[in-house]
């Protein structure tokens, strides 16, 4: 089953996987509503969804335009998506102009309300927000508000099947169950206190409410995330906690969108809080089918060894992929040298791929947000053993290397699998690093380094494993590569004793 849903969400970028499953949810809510299962009108969801979506993907082409940055219509056509879910759906003049206005806002959010480059708030949530609150101060009038309406029991099992796809696929399936067990929790003791029945309870949190919706679409917005798990799941705790406190100043009240945007202030005040702007030095070739690009900083970048950046490059004739893409950065962290890529060539690249490796030196490239948990652990002491399938072996090249600089002794175990024949990437660093290597690829190298084994062409078994790392269940194992060899390595590890296992896979890459 893993080894299926990686296949089938990866085949498209996670723009891309939000547009189908946001439109696929749209489409379910007009066939009921033709069957008299929802109770809003399917000509309503129809013009609603299209006046949300043609004023935010339209305005944010404008804005873009007007502050000379290339647009990004996925993420515009996401934002329509969303703002259609949130605002009461209408066929009267007045009450589609608000949602116009919802969706206007939250373009607008992307360029207005931006400190250096990078946008705060989640832009669905702050539009949304924005028009709740001149409505509820009577300043607008009261024909379309954000009544979230997605959150119907008709609408329950298509919202939740897309929510688990958006989460497994973001690798944030902890970050949706604890926003999801807080606020659930949280909803049925008040429920409860007031006088409820549990059945009460499960109906408001589960049945009748946004949060399945919320959790999968709205809570995992990357460029609104902090950067590690832990801070991560400290937003979704501070969301969940401020939804159901009751209080009002004035029109503005505890909505979903007010808290959600009180944890995007608290995802910038711990994460990138700058626009990362990049100036392309050139490639070289690590071997036959991989590319390393440098890149030197127009600002210092903080990051972690093992962490990864989503790069920006509009080009012209994009396949259904897009034009953004996430890369593992293979250089050690240090402020004052370029920030390094690594990129394999399979025989049929994206577009993303050769607009990429066809950039001239000089070009600026944009990188959106840093992020992830792949990282050793802070003790020096601990044996770990590193297993890399092809491209995977780039984690591993920052935190080797950051190792060596730092001086740093430690007892490392790698074990490296690639199909491709030639000169092994990172070869000369993983010599350097002193770390044990186990290769296994189609060519041994000759002659070969010391502290190498060559374990043959055939791919990793769990026999193979413990033959050449006997001390598996020692060592805190580390796996990354394409999503099936990790889950392949994976049971591997696990058949030899491992048991402290973290992953990171390229799906979609």
């Amino acid at each position: 089953m893993k080894r299926w849903l990686d296949r089938v969400t990866g085949v498209v970028t996670m723009y891309m996987l939000a547009i189908l499953l946001l439109s696929a949810i749209g489409v379910i809510a007009i066939a009921l509503s033709l069957i008299g299962v929802l109770s809003y009108p399917a000509l309503a969801l129809l013009i609603s969804a299209t006046v949300s979506l043609g004023v935010t993907v339209g305005s944010s082409w404008v804005m873009a335009r007007l502050v000379r940055v290339a647009p990004h219509l996925p993420s515009a056509i996401i934002t329509g998506l969303l703002v259609f879910f949130i605002m009461i759906p209408s066929v009267d003049p007045v009450g589609l102009l608000l949602i116009a206005l919802a969706g206007l806002v939250a373009s607008g959010t992307k360029y207005l309300i931006a400190v250096r480059g990078r946008h705060i708030l989640n832009p669905a949530a702050a539009g949304t927000f924005v028009v709740g609150v001149l409505v509820f101060s009577e300043l607008l009038p009261f024909t379309s508000f954000p009544g979230w309406w997605v959150g119907t029991s008709a609408l329950l099992i298509p919202v939740t099947i897309g929510a688990f796809l958006v989460l497994y696929r973001t690798q944030r399936l902890v970050l949706g169950g604890t926003f999801l067990a807080l606020v659930i929790a949280i909803g049925t003791i008040a429920t409860l206190a007031r006088g409820g029945t549990m059945v009460d309870a499960l109906t408001l949190t589960i049945l009748s409410s946004p949060w399945v919706f919320f959790a999968g679409f709205m809570l995992t917005e990357p460029l609104t995330l902090p950067p590690r798990r832990w801070q991560q799941l400290t937003e979704a705790a501070i969301v969940a906690l401020l939804i159901p406190i009751p209080f009002a100043f004035g029109p503005v009240t505890n909505t979903p969108q007010l808290a959600l945007l009180v944890g995007n202030v608290f995802a910038f005040v711990t994460g990138q809080r700058r626009g990362i702007r990049l100036t392309y030095l050139g490639k070289t070739a690590l071997s036959p089918t991989t590319w390393e690009l440098a890149f030197q900083p127009a600002h210092p970048v903080s990051f972690v060894a093992g962490q990864y950046m989503e790069l920006a490059i509009p080009h012209r004739k994009a396949d259904f992929r897009g034009s953004r893409r996430y890369f593992t950065i293979s250089s050690a962290p240090r402020a004052d040298r370029p920030i390094t890529f690594a990129i394999s060539l399979p025989t049929k690249s994206s577009s993303f791929k050769r607009a990429l490796l066809d950039l001239e030196p000089g070009a600026t490239v944009v990188g959106t947000s840093v992020g992830g948990d792949f990282t050793l652990p802070k003790d020096v002491s601990e044996p770990l053993l590193l297993i890399a399938g092809g491209i995977g072996i780039t984690p591993f090249a920052s935190q080797l290397a950051h190792a060596t600089e730092r001086g740093e002794t430690r007892d490392v175990t790698v074990v490296y699998a690639t199909s491709a024949p030639g000169e092994v990437p990172y070869a000369r660093m993983l010599e350097q690093s002193g770390a044990r290597v186990v290769l296994y690829s189609p060519d041994a190298p000759s002659p070969l380094p010391p502290n190498w084994i060559y374990g043959g062409a055939e791919r990793v078994s769990g026999e193979r494993l413990a033959q050449t790392v006997p001390d598996v269940a020692g060592r805190r194992t580390f796996i990354s590569g394409p999503p099936a060899l990790v889950s392949d390595l994976r049971r591997a590890a696990l058949a030899q004793g491992a048991r402290r296992i973290h992953t990171d896979y390229f799906s979609g890459y």
